[in-house]
């Protein structure tokens, strides 16, 4: 058999580290070059929800994650493979540092041949940049850097001096000025929502495409070389990386989203319409019921910030309460939790009612956080996860089980299971196992009392 193979110029966007201006450069490049008419897909490496949301209004197109971990190598390349099917480009922005993380933005680039562009902040250091960019391009053999992207260069003089000490195969892609115009607004998990400042960043991906323009060094604006991009084995013999049962055929489930909730994974909601479920979306914050649902979903986002209006609506959490107590599926996830339980305080230290459908109360605790990957090791089989929240919630039952770390042995979240709600702060990856997915909306829970 003949196995396919399609083309597609790629670009992987990486860092020495965070906070180098990955995010921004990778929406310039994104706007730009659809403003050229250009199909442009966008990946997101790891567990993020804020930056495909920015990413995705760049390029006007949907973003996904790519993680080796969470989703599996299969996945990963199937996903590119299809991208590569119908765009002109294709970028992926990294996480962290380029050789961060187990597996690592490095991992991912040479796993799948994709050329690397090192963003690096060179404000207060001119040789050293070209230093450190040389020693990341050459670290490992198996990883191909395309050149280096001048992030908050002072001058053209300051270009100049780190242009000069680059090695004649490590070219200075492009020097951008220091310009707080294209700056992403920002809070305390990360970028601002995108939808809530959407006229905004549209003004932010305009000024950033003048931004690009402006460099000295336009090697940016051309598109990279074409990568070969080919389907996995497994996706070869099933027609599809995600064949899965059709367990939720002819079930509806609810899923709030709104300013509150959005903390949701594209990839999730194709597991969930590719197990047959219908989906409706519905707003704890502003409507004055819950639709006709089979399962209901509570994902992550930011209650604290809207914890008196969710406290108000006394109308939408009898509806929700009545519906936990017919005992059919819930999915609660970390934001989804706080709001699950019997009360919140806010980053203002003031406290408001939520739910009462898991015990415990919940409270944020300011900058002091909880991240990493986990494993979700449920009753109905274990999906990859990952944890970050800045809350703590307290007297709160004797969970069903407790997420595994990736690379640490201590305990990791409390996973909860009552009646037919799973309520954890982990945020699941349902590609990684959507069997146990449909178990979880089928409201096919552990109650606290067997657990025990």
């Amino acid at each position: 058999m003949t196995i396919p193979v399609a083309y597609c110029p790629a670009l992987f966007l990486t860092a020495p580290a965070s906070n180098q201006g990955k995010t921004t450069i990778t929406a310039a490049l994104a706007r730009y070059f659809t403003q050229q008419g250009k199909c442009v897909r966008v990946f997101k490496t790891g567990p993020d929800y804020l930056d495909p949301q920015i990413l995705a209004q760049a390029s006007q197109q949907p973003v996904e994650q790519l993680d080796i971990w969470m989703a599996g190598e299969e996945y990963c390349q199937d996903k590119l493979y299809q991208a590569a099917l119908e765009a002109d480009l294709i970028l992926v922005e990294g996480a962290m540092g380029m050789f961060d993380g187990e597996p690592s933005s490095a991992d991912l680039a040479a796993r799948f041949g994709l050329p690397m562009a090192i963003v690096m902040d060179v404000k207060g250091m001119a040789q050293t940049a070209a230093a450190l960019a040389t020693g990341l391009a050459n670290f490992r053999q198996d990883v191909t850097v395309a050149g280096l992207i001048a992030n908050r260069c002072g001058s053209e003089r300051h270009a100049q001096l780190i242009r000069d000490a680059l090695p004649s195969d490590l070219p200075l892609l492009a020097s951008l000025k220091r310009d707080e115009d294209v700056t992403l607004p920002e809070r305390h998990l990360g970028l601002v929502q995108a939808h809530e400042v959407s006229h905004e960043l549209e003004e932010k991906f305009q000024a950033a495409v003048t931004w690009l323009e402006s460099s000295e060094d336009n090697a940016l604006l051309s598109l990279p070389k074409a990568v070969a991009f080919s389907p996995s084995d497994e996706s070869l013999s099933a027609q599809s990386s995600l064949v899965v049962s059709q367990r939720l055929k002819g079930k509806t489930i609810a899923i709030a989203k709104d300013e509150a909730f959005s903390f949701i994974y594209d990839a999730n909601l194709v597991t969930l319409t590719s197990l047959g479920a219908n989906l409706v979306f519905f707003s704890p914050l502003h409507d004055q019921g819950m639709p006709e649902a089979d399962a209901l979903w509570l994902p992550g986002g930011y209650p604290e910030l809207h914890a008196q209006a969710l406290a108000e609506n006394t109308v939408i959490q009898a509806a929700i309460q009545a519906f936990y107590q017919s005992g059919k599926g819930i999915l609660a996830e970390c934001g989804g939790m706080l709001y699950s339980l019997e009360t919140l305080t806010d980053l203002e230290e003031k406290t408001y009612p939520m739910l009462g459908i898991l015990s415990g109360q919940g409270a944020m605790r300011g900058k002091r956080g909880c991240q990493g990957m986990q494993t979700a090791v449920l009753p109905q089989g274990e999906i990859r996860a990952h944890a970050h929240h800045r809350s703590r919630s307290a007297n709160t039952p004797t969970p069903v089980a407790h997420g595994r770390r990736q690379r640490h042995p201590a305990p990791g979240e409390a996973i909860y299971q009552t009646r037919g709600l799973t309520a954890s702060y982990l945020h699941l990856f349902f590609p990684s196992n959507p069997e146990a997915i449909a178990q979880v909306f089928l409201g096919n829970s552990v109650s606290m009392d067997e657990a025990s």
